[in-house]
């Protein structure tokens, strides 16, 4: 029920952020947001363990399981945890079932409640989802700056980090308002990567369709990535969102999320060709290139990002699934080719990683 009175009415948010920000205004008013990190990409493009890696340096404050539902005022909500801690939590394995452990002090995607309060027209496939630097939002950029501020004060780090893959179609806008903030963009061969985004769709629906809770927590965040309430994000394509709505509706999934790939990538590949200056704030990873060759990858991701690459843990467990094995048809591989080889070459694949 607060979950519901807090996140399903976005005036609601606003005020008790705007409360929470009076009542810690000189504690707020010294707190710079230095290089803000921002992670986006589709999701099984490794978005989670970049989050999760450098989230284990000391300096970067990142969002948590335990700040739902009130992450509008994370502050008082984080001291009210400390006076009432809630049992310690065995680690355990998230709704994906991918092998990654979390508790409720791990890092996750929380952002996207804060966006919606002030756009809500982020998730209707409809219409353009894109937010470019020609926007202005002083409203919204002013609650955003003091909502990482806050965050910063609830934490021990003094760099805010977001894993976010709504992002993708908002770097421009990022950049404008934080004019030192370093994006990664993580990517995936096609191939693996739809047969891990068709993987996590069956498993969110079965999920959904057994636990209206499950369905009702994933809405009040604002993911509508996998699962019965699936959107696509409309990177100002409206023709090319309304064709991948057409092969998930007609029961062609693999070539909706290959086509899908395609559209989200290419938006991204066109930013940053048309864009220099964004580029060179942009670095593209690879989720091969990280479980393959995690030292050199977690190095550049280190160096774009501006901090030491001298951390072992950093690499530590980084490896490709080993929970199951990619099964496409040969008719379906060709479509996959079909749809994701051009984008794909942009990225370096000249041939799709073997799956």
């Amino acid at each position: 029920m607060l979950s519901a009175l807090v996140l399903r009415h976005p005036a609601v948010c606003r005020v008790l952020s705007q409360w929470e920000t009076s009542l810690l205004a000189e504690q707020v008013s010294n707190i710079k947001i230095e290089r803000p990190v921002f992670i986006a990409g589709l999701a099984r493009a490794g978005t989670t363990i970049l989050l999760r890696k450098i989230c284990e340096l000391s300096e970067f404050a990142a969002h948590r399981y335990s700040d739902f539902p009130f992450l509008c005022t994370p502050y008082a909500w984080a001291v009210l945890r400390r006076w009432a801690p809630a049992p310690r939590q065995a680690p355990r394995e998230r709704m994906h079932k991918d092998g990654i452990m979390v508790t409720a002090e791990s890092p996750e995607a929380m952002e996207e409640v804060l966006w919606i309060a002030f756009f809500p027209h982020l998730h209707d496939p409809a219409v353009s989802n894109a937010i470019d630097d020609t926007i202005q939002r002083p409203d919204f950029e002013s609650f955003f700056a003091g909502h990482i501020r806050k965050l910063i004060l609830a934490r021990t780090g003094r760099r805010y980090i977001s894993k976010n893959n709504y992002n993708v179609t908002r770097l421009g806008y990022l950049a404008r308002i934080f004019p030192d903030a370093r994006f990664l963009l993580p990517i995936r061969g096609p191939m693996a990567h739809v047969a891990s985004l068709m993987k996590q769709q069956d498993l969110f629906c079965k999920v959904q369709r057994e636990s209206a809770a499950a369905r009702q927590h994933l809405q009040l965040l604002g993911h509508f990535e996998f699962g019965l309430d699936r959107r696509p994000i409309n990177p100002a394509d409206n023709a090319g969102v309304a064709s991948v709505e057409n092969c998930w509706r007609r029961g062609d999934e693999v070539r909706g999320w290959a086509r899908y790939w395609a559209l989200i990538y290419r938006h991204i590949a066109d930013w940053l060709d048309a864009d220099a200056a964004l580029a060179r704030r942009c670095l593209v990873v690879r989720y091969e290139d990280l479980c393959d060759g995690a030292a050199e990858t977690m190095a550049a991701v280190c160096g774009h990002i501006g901090v030491s690459a001298d951390r072992p843990e950093l690499v530590a467990g980084l490896h490709r699934p080993d929970y199951y094995t990619v099964q496409f048809t040969t008719e379906e591989r060709a479509a996959i080719a079909e749809e994701t080889s051009a984008v794909a070459r942009r990225f370096g694949y000249d041939s799709d990683v073997p799956a």
